[in-house]
């Protein structure tokens, strides 16, 4: 017909035919998708200009910060708060094993260990507690002693893993980097997320505080126990401030000019917030982490100075102080837990060591008001058993690793003071009263913090993914 369009087969199979990212690119260049590319730009740079801003929790929060102390290598729950005297009348005598509730390493006789020390109720509440803690008998009735808790790995990495991740394979975000993309921070000059570790790291290494899959923003920063805290927290010599500023700011547009061709570079995002961090924490950290503006009775009341406190008791200073500055989340590590033999001399060591310090951390948040608002854990990664091979004719006896029976306590932020919750068998083998799993542990840690695990998610690999990993609940039986 006349004024008829014809078509070519060929051109229109090549139109139908056409590749996404072909089409995708071609529409890149359309006066339509430069409009919605602005609107995606500026809500993506809405969300990534204060990644770390404070957000509203879920529910009304019992605290606002946690510090966690964390005893890597496994305390013993029957040598510190769980006494079993039927191990006094076993002591030594043969136990077969019905499974293998304790770590790889047991193997040939087996023997019955009783505990090398004595314990006695503390306190109002009557908490017992072994003859090493001193001075955390102080603050008992400020304790909500767990005895329930269980956990899926016996061994260290794993372990520590677990308690720190959700994750016993690591690679997932840490509880504080998932408390910090809940919750964000209240102070933007400090990290929201803070790490006092030792020199050696725990097993498993940095990656106890990693962000995983969250947004690098997340991630725990670790502050070294000697020296400067912070690599390069000083300028150089003849560097001020203005030129800190000026080579920022310079750095700040070129980068700015590489996300525009790369939206979605989301490295490049969190290393720009980094450098910002950084230049304030210059400002902030020397302050912080500066313990003279502290008074000789605080800093005794801690043990600084005292050669076997000395760097337990200088990071629980040094977290109280973070805390009262808007820092939400700050574990503090302390390792050689893991008695194998001589347990006796060990632990009491690893108590000593802890015990005046963490005593003193929770007499002084609560003299300045902050206990209320802060929820205080100490754990390990497992417990241990009640048997163990001879060793050193009998004398240099210990414990082997122990997932089916453990013991966590709390401090502040609502939980229920001067009591203890769940119990153990017999001989401390196995947790059999107000059993829960890990997951649930973080679950009743996110609760008390204002977040509902159902809620904090994160899209990754094409679910949603959350700190329990596939849900949990909350153990009231900690709650007041």
């Amino acid at each position: 017909m006349r004024g008829e369009r014809r078509h070519d087969p060929k051109a229109l199979h090549r139109l139908v035919t056409l590749k996404r990212r072909e089409f995708l690119y071609g529409l890149g260049m359309t006066l339509g998708t430069v409009a919605f590319n602005s609107l995606v730009a500026a809500d993506e740079s809405r969300s990534a200009s204060s990644p770390l801003a404070p957000k509203p929790p879920h529910h009304r929060p019992r605290a606002r910060a946690c510090i966690f102390l964390f005893m890597e290598g496994g305390p013993s729950h029957i040598d510190t708060f769980d006494p079993k005297p039927e191990l006094d009348k076993l002591h030594l005598t043969r136990f077969v094993r019905k499974d293998r509730f304790a770590s790889a390493m047991a193997s040939g006789q087996r023997y019955f260990v009783k505990s090398p020390f004595r314990f006695r109720k503390v306190g109002q509440s009557g908490i017992e507690m072994c003859e090493h803690w001193v001075h955390l008998a102080e603050v008992a009735d400020e304790l909500c002693i767990y005895r329930g808790l269980v956990a899926e790995s016996i061994n260290h990495p794993t372990a520590c893993y677990h308690m720190n991740t959700g994750n016993r394979f690591g690679g997932d975000p840490a509880v504080g980097a998932w408390v910090t993309y809940g919750l964000g921070t209240l102070n933007q000059n400090l990290p929201a997320f803070v790490v006092l570790p030792e020199v050696n790291y725990p097993q498993g290494g940095a990656a106890n505080w990693s962000n995983g899959f969250l947004p690098a923003y997340y991630q725990g920063t670790a502050f070294r126990p000697e020296g400067a805290p912070l690599l390069d927290i000083a300028p150089p010599p003849g560097i001020s401030r203005w030129h800190q500023r000026q080579n920022l700011d310079l750095l700040a547009e070129l980068n700015r000019m590489h996300m525009a061709r790369h939206p979605h570079h989301d490295a490049l995002t969190a290393r720009l917030e980094a450098y910002e961090l950084a230049f304030r924490m210059q400002m902030e950290v020397p302050d912080i982490v500066d313990l003279s503006s502290e008074d000789a009775r605080t800093l005794q009341m801690y043990g600084v100075g005292e050669p076997e406190t000395d760097s337990f008791a200088r990071r629980c200073l040094l977290a109280r102080r973070l805390v009262e500055r808007g820092v939400r989340f700050v574990q503090i590590y302390s390792s050689g837990w893991d008695s194998h033999d001589r347990i006796a001399k060990a632990h009491a060591a690893r108590i000593r060591a802890v015990d005046k310090p963490i005593a003193a951390l929770i007499k002084d948040l609560k003299r300045r008001g902050l206990l209320e608002e802060t929820l205080v854990i100490w754990a390990g990664e497992f417990g241990r058993s009640p048997d163990n091979g001879i060793r050193g004719g009998g004398v240099a006896y210990g414990r082997d690793h122990n997932k089916d029976a453990m013991v966590v306590w709390l401090a502040g932020g609502g939980v229920r003071a001067g009591e203890v919750v769940g119990s153990t068998d017999e001989i401390g083998a196995r947790a059999v009263e107000c059993v829960h799993p890990i997951k649930d542990f973080h679950v009743t840690l996110l609760h008390i913090l204002g977040l509902d695990d159902n809620k904090l998610r994160f899209f990754h690999e094409g679910r949603f993914k959350q700190l329990s990993q596939t849900g949990g609940k909350v153990i009231r039986d900690l709650l007041a």
